[in-house]
C-alpha cells in the first residue's frame, strides 16, 4: 500500500481539514433575505468584505475543518488596488453578458484525497486590479459577443503580475503546514503586502447563546481557543504586525479600512478578536521569488518552522507521485499525466462546507429583522426538512457553490479511482433523510431544490462498487444494499410523480439539460400541453436496468433480492414496449425517419406534434443498455419469471435488445434500442456534419447552423438552432448551452454504452465510422476513439497548442501559463474551447477516468476482457 493508501484506512481522522471553504459565499441562496428572491442583487461581491456571512466563509484557496468552524486563507495587497484581495471577483448573472463568470486566474494544481498535500495557484496583477473595466465592458456586449476576460484588460503585459504557489502539508491530521511562494514575474521589484488570514466563522450573531471563539495573540503566535475545536496555535517565519478584528458586521473589513483607507482606529485595540493576519511586506525583485511559512497545529511549539518543515513537505511530495503513479498507467505520456493529475485535483479541491438549515432561513433569524412574507411560500418552502452541515463536492467553488445532484453522481464516479470510501458517502448523504424529501424527491440544488435532475445515482452507485471491487478488490455489498433501499424510495416518486399517463413514458421538465429544446420545458410551452420526452423515458429505463444490476448482485448473496430483480425486469419491459410501440391508440417514441427517438407533444385540445429535433435528447435512450449472464443454476426465481417472459409475452419483449444467446450460453442484451435501431442512430450520431465533432459529440446537430428547427403552434413560434460556444438565449440565466457545445457527462454516458453493447455484440458488429466514410470499425474502437477526442480537448498538438484555451494566446505561448489546466463546464462543438465556469472540475473530471482508461486498455494493452467484468452482474 501506498502511505496515502494507508491514511485513507482511517479517512474520518485525516479528512477533519481540507480545502472546504468556498470561493464565493456572497450572491448564494443561502446568503439572500431579499424579498424578491435576487440573491446576486441582495449581497455583492462589493458589500461582502464588510458583511458578516450566515451560512459559510469564502476564502482563496483556503481551508477550513469540516464544519467551517476555523478558516484560513490569504489576502493581498498590492499597493494600487483599492480594496483589500479577500475573495476572487466575478460578475454577477445580470453583470455578465453570458451570465455570471468569475474573472481572475487560479489554478488547482495537486491534491491527495486525505489533504495531506495541496497545492494551487493565484495569478494576482501588480497593477490595480480592472473591476470596473470589467463590469462595464461586459455590461456594454451582448449576447452574440465573446465574454471580456481578466487577460484581455492588458493587466498581465509586461507579466507585471505575482504567481503565488500555495501549499499545504499535514504533519498529522492536525498539525498544517503552510507555504507560499511568491514569484514577481515582472520586470522590476514589486511590493506585495501579504496577509495569512485566520478567522471563526461567525456562529454567535444569530441566535444564542452561542460561547464566542477568540483569538488572541500569545508570544510569537496567534492562539485559537473554539469550544468545540480545542485550542490551536497559528505560527509565521515573517517578522510584521499581526492585526485583529471581529467577523462580523460593520467591523469584518477593518484590515482594508487600516492598510487602505489608513483608517488608524480600524483594528481591535487588544490582541484580540475573531478575526486574526499576520501583515508580511514582501519586496520581491524581478523574476525573484519570496517564501512564507506558516504553521497551524493544536501544540505549542518552541520551534515550529526548520528542517522538518521541508522534509514534510518533501515527502508528503513524493508520497502524492506514489500514489497517483498507481492510480494510472505509468507508461501515460507526461502530458497526459499532467492533465490526469490536475483534474484529480480540482476535483478534490472543490470540496465545501455546505451549510443550510431551510426552516431556520425561512423564519429567519432571532437578533435580526424579520424576513418578508414572500419567503414563506416561496424558493425551497417545501423543502423545510433539510438542514445540512456537510462537505460535498461541488461543480465549482465559485459559478455554482452548491452541491446539484446530478453533477454529484459523475463526480463519484471519479472520486471512486482514488477515493472509493469518499465516493459513496457522497451518494449516501444525498438520501439521507435531512436532504432527500420525505416523498422520495433528490434535491436538485439550491436555486431551487424541486427541479428535476436525471436519476443517475443507481447508476453511480454501481460504477463506485464496480470501479472499487476491479482496482481495490473490495466488494462492498454493505454501501450497495443501503444505497439500494433509498434509491427505491426515489424511483417510486418518478414513477408516482413524471408519468402523467401511466403509460411508461415519462416528461420531467428540462432534466438538467437547461436549454437544448425548442422551447423553455419548465415554463414556454403552450398551455396545458404535456411534453413526452425519449430523455427522460430514458433516463428511467437506464434507473431500472440500474437498480436490477444492483439487486442481481445483492441477489447472489441473499435470495430476497431476486424479487426485486424480477420487479425492474418487468418495469422495464414495460417502458421498453411503450417506447418503441408502432401501433394502438398510443404511439411510442421510435421516430424511424429521424433515425432516433423523437418527443411527442399533446396540446390540450387533443393534438399530437412529434418533434423531430435532432439533439441529444433523442439519444439518450442508448444509455438504458445492460448486459448479462444468467446461467441454468444462478437465480432461479429470477430465471423462471424471465423465462415465463420470453415464452408467453413475446409481443413484449420485441425489438428490445437480444435474447439470441439466452438458451444457449446464457448472455443476453437488454436495451430500448436493439442492434437495428443502434446501427440507424449511430449513422446519425457519428456523421461529421451532424453530431461528431473532432473533440467528441456535438449536444444538437451542426446542420441546425444554416437550416434551425422551426416550430409553429397556434400562432407562436419556436426556434433551435445550433450554437457552438456560450448561449444567445437568456433561457436558465444563459450562462450554459446545451445547444451544440460538447459536454462530458453525456459523452461518457455514450462511451460507456458502445462498450456494452460491444461485450455482447463483438467485434463482427461493426458500422460505418464516420458516416459516409467507408471505413467500417466495431463499437469498441469506436468508443476509444471518442475518448481520444475527448481526452486531446485538453492536450499539446503538433503545434503545441491546446484545443481547450482556443485563441487565447498567453495560454497557448508562455510557459507560465501553457501547462496549467482548465476543466471547463463545456466546450465548443466545432473547435473544442472551453466555454462556461473555467474550474468546473466537477463532472469534467471525467477525463481522469477516461484517461486511466485508455492508459490500461490503449497504452498497456490489457486485453478488453479485462473490462468486461467492470460490467457483468
Amino acid at each position: 500500500m501506498t502511505e496515502e493508501e494507508k491514511r485513507l484506512e482511517d479517512p474520518t481522522l485525516w479528512r477533519k481539514w481540507g480545502p472546504y471553504l468556498s470561493e464565493r459565499q456572497w450572491g448564494t441562496v443561502r446568503e439572500d433575505y431579499s424579498r424578491d428572491g435576487n440573491a446576486w442583487d441582495y449581497l455583492t461581491h462589493d458589500q461582502a468584505r464588510s458583511h458578516a456571512y450566515r451560512w459559510g466563509e469564502d476564502g482563496i484557496s483556503g481551508i477550513s475543518d469540516e464544519k467551517q468552524l476555523l478558516c484560513f486563507a490569504p489576502s493581498f495587497w498590492n499597493g494600487k488596488d483599492p480594496i483589500l484581495k479577500e475573495r476572487l471577483f466575478g460578475l454577477t448573472g445580470s453583470e455578465g453578458n453570458h451570465g455570471e463568470d468569475v474573472k481572475e486566474l487560479s489554478f488547482y494544481l495537486d491534491n491527495l484525497p486525505s489533504h495531506a498535500y495541496m497545492k494551487a495557484l493565484y495569478k494576482y496583477p501588480q497593477g490595480e486590479f480592472p473591476y470596473t473595466d470589467l463590469i462595464n465592458e461586459n455590461r456594454r456586449r451582448t449576447r452574440q459577443d465573446m465574454e471580456y476576460e481578466l487577460l484581455d484588460t492588458g493587466i498581465f503585459n509586461e507579466d507585471r503580475y505575482f504567481d503565488i504557489c500555495i501549499e499545504y502539508a499535514k504533519v498529522t491530521p492536525d498539525d498544517i503546514l503552510i507555504q507560499f511562494t511568491v514569484t514577481n514575474c515582472g520586470p522590476e521589484v514589486a511590493t506585495l503586502h501579504f496577509m495569512p488570514t485566520l478567522w471563526f466563522r461567525n456562529t454567535w450573531s444569530w441566535e444564542g447563546p452561542n460561547q464566542k471563539p477568540q483569538l488572541s495573540q500569545e508570544g510569537n503566535a496567534v492562539l485559537a481557543m473554539h469550544a468545540d475545536l480545542g485550542p490551536f496555535h497559528f505560527y509565521c517565519d515573517q517578522k510584521g504586525e499581526v492585526f485583529f478584528t471581529e467577523n462580523e458586521t460593520g467591523r469584518k473589513d477593518a484590515f482594508h479600512r487600516y492598510l487602505i483607507q489608513k483608517e488608524k482606529g480600524a483594528l481591535n485595540s487588544t490582541a484580540k478578536g475573531t478575526k486574526a493576519a499576520f501583515h508580511c511586506v514582501l519586496q520581491v525583485g524581478a523574476k525573484q521569488s519570496s517564501v512564507v511559512r506558516l504553521r497551524l497545529t493544536p501544540t505549542a511549539l518552541a520551534t515550529p518552522f526548520g528542517a522538518p518543515f521541508d522534509q514534510v513537505f518533501a515527502q508528503r511530495k513524493k508520497e502524492a507521485d506514489a500514489f497517483y503513479s498507481y492510480v494510472s498507467s505509468e507508461q501515460l505520456p507526461e502530458d497526459m499525466g499532467n492533465v490526469q493529475r490536475q483534474a484529480f485535483a480540482g476535483l478534490l479541491w472543490n470540496k465545501q462546507c455546505y451549510h443550510y438549515n431551510v426552516r431556520k432561513w425561512l423564519k429567519g433569524d432571532p437578533k435580526e429583522p424579520p424576513p418578508p412574507d414572500e419567503r414563506k411560500n416561496g424558493r425551497n418552502s417545501d423543502w423545510r426538512h433539510v438542514d445540512g452541515l456537510d462537505v460535498f463536492s461541488m461543480p465549482d467553488k465559485w459559478e455554482y457553490p452548491w452541491f446539484a445532484a446530478w453533477d454529484l453522481a459523475f463526480h463519484t464516479v471519479v472520486f471512486a479511482l482514488i477515493d472509493p470510501d469518499f465516493a459513496k458517502k457522497q451518494l449516501l448523504l444525498l438520501t439521507r433523510e435531512w436532504y432527500m424529501h420525505p416523498n422520495g424527491q433528490l434535491p436538485a440544488y439550491e436555486w431551487e431544490f424541486s427541479d428535476v435532475n436525471p436519476p443517475v445515482h443507481a447508476w453511480a452507485a454501481l460504477r463506485i462498487f464496480q470501479i472499487e471491487r476491479k482496482k481495490y478488490g473490495r466488494a462492498d455489498r454493505k454501501f450497495l444494499e443501503q444505497i439500494f433501499q433509498k434509491l427505491l424510495l426515489n424511483f417510486t416518486w418518478w414513477v408516482n410523480r413524471k408519468d402523467a399517463g401511466g403509460r411508461n413514458i415519462f416528461e420531467g421538465g428540462f432534466l438538467g439539460l437547461d436549454n437544448i429544446g425548442v422551447f423553455d420545458r419548465s415554463k414556454g410551452m403552450p398551455p396545458g400541453a404535456v411534453l413526452e420526452q425519449p430523455d427522460g423515458t430514458g433516463w428511467m429505463a437506464m434507473y431500472c436496468l440500474n437498480l436490477l444490476e444492483i439487486a442481481l448482485e445483492l441477489g447472489s448473496e441473499n435470495p430476497v433480492y431476486e424479487d426485486m430483480a424480477t420487479k425492474f425486469f418487468e418495469h422495464f419491459v414495460g417502458i421498453a414496449a411503450a417506447i418503441n410501440k408502432v401501433e394502438g391508440k398510443y404511439k411510442g417514441l421510435w421516430d424511424s425517419e429521424a433515425g432516433h427517438y423523437s418527443s411527442h407533444l399533446h396540446l390540450s385540445d387533443g393534438r399530437l406534434i412529434n418533434l423531430q429535433t435532432d439533439t441529444l435528447v433523442g439519444f439518450i435512450p442508448l444509455f438504458a443498455v445492460a448486459t448479462s449472464h444468467i446461467a441454468q443454476g444462478s437465480f432461479p426465481d429470477y430465471r423462471k419469471r424471465f423465462d415465463w417472459y420470453v415464452k408467453n409475452r413475446p409481443d413484449q419483449l420485441q425489438n428490445i435488445g437480444d435474447f439470441s444467446r439466452l438458451h444457449t450460453d446464457g448472455n443476453l442484451l437488454l436495451s430500448l434500442a436493439d442492434p437495428e435501431k443502434l446501427k440507424v442512430m449511430l449513422k446519425k450520431l457519428l456523421d461529421e456534419e451532424q453530431f461528431l465533432s473532432p473533440f467528441g459529440i456535438r449536444s444538437v446537430s451542426r446542420r441546425y447552423a444554416n437550416c434551425p428547427y422551426v416550430l409553429q403552434v397556434d400562432g407562436r413560434s419556436f426556434q433551435l438552432d445550433y450554437e457552438p460556444a456560450e448561449s444567445t438565449i437568456p433561457l436558465f440565466g444563459g450562462n450554459s448551452n446545451w445547444r451544440g457545445p460538447i459536454w462530458f457527462p453525456l459523452n461518457f454516458l455514450l462511451i460507456e454504452s458502445l462498450q456494452k453493447y460491444h461485450f455482447f455484440l463483438g467485434d463482427d458488429f461493426k458500422v460505418e465510422f464516420p458516416t459516409g466514410s467507408g471505413k467500417m470499425a466495431n463499437l469498441w474502437d469506436i468508443a476509444s476513439d471518442l475518448t481520444s477526442r475527448l481526452i486531446k480537448i485538453f492536450l499539446k498538438d503538433e503545434q503545441g497548442r491546446r484545443p481547450v484555451y482556443g485563441g487565447i494566446e498567453k495560454f497557448q505561448t508562455d510557459p507560465r501559463f501553457q501547462n496549467y489546466i482548465y476543466f471547463h463546464e463545456y466546450f465548443h462543438g466545432d473547435n473544442g474551447a472551453g466555454i462556461g465556469a473555467s474550474n468546473q472540475t466537477g463532472w469534467t473530471a471525467l477525463v481522469a477516468k477516461l484517461i486511466e482508461q485508455h492508459g490500461a486498455y490503449v497504452i498497456d494493452r490489457k486485453p478488453i476482457e479485462l473490462m468486461k467484468a467492470g460490467y457483468s452482474i
